[in-house]
């Protein structure tokens, strides 16, 4: 079955997003093929041609005895949720803020608090006993 431009472009897309799913791990081309049910050949073309358009680099390595590439995202999405609750983000005085101001963040007590509880929050997950699965 041959693909028309659409089904290819369609393709891509769901390629290059499994691909960014995997994170920094990356993900073999032939898991890739399993996952979205791919021919060998369907999926190297739209593997080249994301390569091509630089949004992933593919790296050969032996896996199993066999040569295969593994395939990267060359930019992964920004994680902002370190962030996220950061009380600079909502503050009144964000616009009198600076290092040598009457309001700083050397001397903040909303950074204080914000950072303690984000400190805590992430000890307790870690010490938290993994979750069972069902």
């Amino acid at each position: 079955m041959k693909l028309n431009e659409a089904q290819i472009e369609d393709l891509t897309g769901k390629v290059f997003r499994t691909i960014v799913s995997n994170g920094k791990d990356g993900i073999l081309q032939s898991e890739l093929w399993k996952e979205l049910d791919l021919t060998s050949r369907d999926g190297s073309r739209v593997a080249i041609r994301l390569e091509r358009r630089a949004l992933i680099r593919r790296e050969k390595m032996l896996e199993n005895g066999r040569w295969t590439y593994k395939l990267f995202a060359t930019k992964l999405p920004i994680d902002t949720s370190s962030i996220e609750n950061a009380p600079c983000l909502t503050c009144q005085y964000e616009h009198m803020c600076s290092l040598e101001g009457s309001y700083s963040p050397i001397t903040c007590g909303y950074i204080e608090t914000w950072l303690v509880q984000s400190l805590d929050s992430a000890n307790q997950k870690r010490q938290a006993p993994p979750e069972e699965k069902a």
